[in-house]
Order: C-alpha cells, then structure tokens, then sequence
C-alpha cells in the first residue's frame, strides 16, 4: 500500500520535479552503497528500497514523455 501512496505521489509531479527526485535517490543509494562498504549500514533493505523507488521514478518520467 505504500508503494501506490508514493506512486499516486509521481504521478502528481511534473517531469522537472521527477528528474530533481531521481538524482537525488541516485544520491542517497550512493551514499546507502558506501555505508554498507564500511560496514556502517545498519538497514540494508533501505538499498533495495531506494533501487524500486529509482525504478518507479524512471518509469513515471518515461510515461509522461510518451504522453506528450
């Protein structure tokens, strides 16, 4: 269910904010990716996570450019 929340979210938002959210998600997966090297990571389902959310994002922006 909260994954069609966040969904529901994208869909609400123009492709400039859409590619603003995306870079920021590669960000933090960077980030995740570097913890979970140096053994910092305590979550590591947050990097799966954040890899869907990338996934979810690129699909919205590609929809929304077929549609213009």
């Amino acid at each position: 269910m909260k994954s069609k929340k966040y969904l529901e979210e994208l869909t609400a938002k123009d492709v400039k904010a859409l590619n603003e959210e995306l870079v920021s998600a590669k960000k933090e997966l960077f980030n995740l990716r570097f913890q979970n090297a140096t053994n910092q990571l305590d979550n590591t389902a947050r990097i799966s996570e954040v890899r869907k959310n990338i996934a979810r994002i690129q699909t919205v922006i590609s929809a929304k450019q077929k549609a213009d």
